[in-house]
């Protein structure tokens, strides 16, 4: 399993009128994370592209369980539960806030595909060979 936090303080403008993060703004803070996260790794969003290889979301769930407010430090806890054996990458998300609540919770799910036609290929041989090793049993 390949776990990350990411730190995010709420803005201001990431609320609505309630003083609560407006639900849209968790997008964001996911892509954030995720982005973070391949970068703990050792790989950038744009190196992925440079390989021609592009990551679109085809998939997104949460479920929000209490509020986070105005300047909040988020603690976002990315996990990769599962080790992509095809073009699917599922990222996993939990939201805390400074006082270690569980806030929300968030499922993303990307493709791996071909930059220009879309076709559905694997992971860059490059990041699978970092990833296995946080998950033993599939070496």
């Amino acid at each position: 399993m390949f776990v990350t936090e990411t730190h995010i303080r709420v803005r201001y403008a990431e609320t609505d009128q309630m003083n609560v993060v407006y639900y849209g703004n968790y997008a964001q803070y996911f892509e954030v994370a995720r982005a973070e996260s391949i970068r703990n790794l050792g790989f950038t969003y744009r190196e992925l592209e440079a390989t021609g290889i592009i990551m679109p979301v085809v998939e997104m769930q949460t479920k929000f369980l209490r509020p986070a407010h105005y300047d909040d430090l988020l603690t976002i806890k990315t996990i990769l539960r599962e080790l992509p054996t095809d073009h699917k990458i599922i990222f996993e998300h939990e939201v805390f806030n400074a006082e270690k609540k569980l806030l929300t919770l968030g499922k993303v799910v990307l493709y791996f595909v071909k930059m220009g036609n879309f076709e559905k290929t694997s992971m860059p041989a490059a990041m699978r060979n970092i990833l296995i090793s946080f998950f033993p049993e599939k070496s």
